[in-house]
């Protein structure tokens, strides 16, 4: 059974609210970088990079994390379509469920092996279920589920945007 949680809509308007927090936070630096976990991740970064810059002066500059989600210890890496300088950066890290916090922490190495100013991290859906010292610190809907119930969300669709908790 599937239960719709978001629609296209109400996803538009946490991206938006999301964005607003972060912009709110970072209102005194320049520019920051989106890192958005691939595939849902990256998707989410790109829409919050399009509400920034509807709302904001702020440079955004999107790179795409790539993990092995079931082996994520070595797997981690980082594309972007710049040269990548990450020194002294605000980056934010993006992913759409934050569940146990394991893909976010190891995420977070590609990006600790740099002299980076600081790091957060923004989700679309908080599960509230990690195993992980992780914590989010932009969530579009915090929802307490069980471990057996699987949050669907899908980006890929322009008009299709949903988010829907499965059995």
């Amino acid at each position: 059974m599937q239960n719709l949680i978001l629609d296209q809509e109400q996803i538009q308007k946490k991206v938006t609210r999301i964005a607003y927090e972060i912009y709110e936070e970072h209102a005194d630096v320049q520019d920051i970088v989106l890192a958005g976990i691939a595939p849902g991740g990256y998707m989410l970064a790109q829409k919050i990079e399009q509400a920034l810059k509807k709302i904001s002066p702020l440079k955004t500059l999107l790179v795409k994390v790539v993990i092995d989600k079931k082996k994520p210890v070595h797997t981690v890496s980082i594309e972007a379509d710049k040269k990548l300088n990450l020194s002294g950066k605000t980056i934010i890290l993006i992913d759409d469920v934050l569940n146990t916090g394991k893909v976010l922490t190891y995420s977070m190495q590609a990006f600790l092996q740099h002299p980076i100013k600081s790091l957060r991290v923004a989700v679309l859906v908080d599960r509230n279920h990690t195993l992980f010292p992780i914590k989010s610190d932009y969530t579009g809907l915090s929802i307490a589920t069980t471990m057996q119930e699987h949050i669907e969300v899908n980006l890929e669709k322009k008009g299709k945007e949903s988010v829907a908790l499965k059995d």
